[in-house]
């Protein structure tokens, strides 16, 4: 029932554009497996082969360390409509910070919301599509705002206070320090 791909094809593209929801994996050699849920517009695809994802602060950075560690990265988009489909996209990725010389192109590619700490840039490997039929049909209401309105009321100088200590993940690896955007009345 599955069937794999090298690149995207256009109905693949389609298909994730039209999801407001995806879920992003990683892991290092040792230690946990990160999973996390992400939304709002932040998916991007460049190319049959290359996605990026823009990503806010919230509560750690564990894609980042396990990038920086180990560079393997699955997404999984599925559709809580119908027609019933999963489709996983299996590749490398690489966090980008604002810092680096790469951030000036990528990330024309976004919106910059609040809290924006680094953009993943993924070169795809291979894609995967299964039947997704015991994944409940479901209705979006709305998007959430409380993550980028948290971002943009925050203090500044407390902010990055806090985070300043922030150089590990959950197991100890290192994690690349980066600001973040707050927002036009808080810069």
């Amino acid at each position: 029932m599955s069937e794999f791909f090298d690149s995207l094809s256009q109905k693949h593209i389609d298909f994730i554009l039209g999801q407001p929801v995806f879920f992003v994996s990683t892991a290092a050699g040792e230690g946990k497996i990160n999973l996390s849920p992400k939304g709002l517009d932040t998916f991007r695809v460049l190319s049959p082969t290359q996605t990026a994802y823009l990503d806010l602060g919230g509560s750690g950075n564990e894609t980042h360390a396990h990038l920086e560690a180990d560079g393997r990265i699955t997404l999984m988009f599925c559709n809580f409509d119908n027609p019933a489909l999963i489709l996983r996209l299996y590749g490398r990725g690489v966090p980008v910070l604002p810092l680096d010389s790469a951030w000036a192109e990528l990330s024309t590619h976004f919106e910059i919301l609040p809290g924006t700490r680094q953009i993943f840039d993924i070169a795809i490997e291979s894609i995967q599509t299964s039947c997704g039929w015991g994944v409940p049909l479901m209705r979006l209401e709305k998007e959430r705002a409380t993550l980028t309105d948290y971002h943009a009321k925050a203090d500044k100088d407390v902010w990055v206070e806090k985070v300043s200590s922030r150089t590990q993940s959950l197991d100890g690896l290192p994690v690349r320090a980066t600001d973040r955007y707050f927002g036009p009345e808080n810069q």
